[in-house]
Formats: structure tokens, sequence, C-alpha cells
């Protein structure tokens, strides 16, 4: 499946052990996580099922400040987030929005931020789902 501006990873590791891989590798960069969302425990407690499925939401303001300096709008999309989610064959993924997507969408002229950020996501992503 392909989504615009969202960049999938395949794990080698269980849902729980990719989250927790992940939350090490930000906490390493002394990156802030800002909030955890368990999709899947919210399905319960309304008695419905869904597999593993948690948002993390992580950011740095020095990083994403000016972005929204540039537009305002890019607030939504900000702090960043990783989903690390269970699909129905068993596979765990973690996904992330594209930072030049985030550009794009919100009409952010090249800016310096959006390379590091891309290459620092693509760096945790790795780190989270293959242990490299």
């Amino acid at each position: 499946m392909t989504v615009a501006g969202l960049i999938t990873v395949d794990s080698r590791f269980d849902a729980d052990a990719t989250i927790q891989r992940l939350i090490r590798a930000l906490e390493a960069k002394g990156i802030t996580i800002f909030a955890r969302v368990d999709h899947a425990a919210g399905a319960s407690s309304v008695g419905q099922a869904l597999r593993p499925t948690t948002l993390v939401m992580f950011g740095n303001p020095a990083a994403g400040t000016p972005l929204m300096q540039a537009a305002q709008t890019a607030g939504i999309d900000l702090p960043l987030k990783a989903l690390v989610w269970q699909d129905a064959d068993g596979a765990v993924r973690l996904s992330y929005n594209d930072p030049g997507w985030i550009a794009e969408r919100h009409a952010i002229a090249a800016h310096p931020a959006i390379g590091a950020m891309t290459a620092a996501l693509a760096a945790l992503a790795q780190q989270a789902t293959s242990g490299d």
C-alpha cells in the first residue's frame, strides 16, 4: 500500500520491541517525546479489537519552529509522529510523514530543516526497525 507523503519501513521486531527501540533512539538523541497513543488500548476500552497500533509524537522545537514560522499551518503536522502497527499478516511496520511532503503541503520553500528532519527520521526508523 502506497500513501502519498507516507514512508513505511518493515520492522524485524514485534510491535512492543519496535516502540521501545524507537523511544530509546529518540531519547538517545535528546528528542522530546510529547505523547504516546495506544490506539489498540483505546479500541479495547470500547469493546473493539485493533491490532497493535501505537502513535509516538516527538520533536525538537529548535527544528520545528522555523517551519511553523514559514507556515503556521505546519503545526498540524508537527510535532513529528511515527506509527508502529501490525498488519493483518502479523508484519510490524513503522510509518511516518515525509518531511518533504510536509513542506510541500504547507508551501514551505526549501528549508535546511527539511533535509535534517528527513535524514534524522530515516536513521531513527532504521534503529527502531532493524537494529542497525
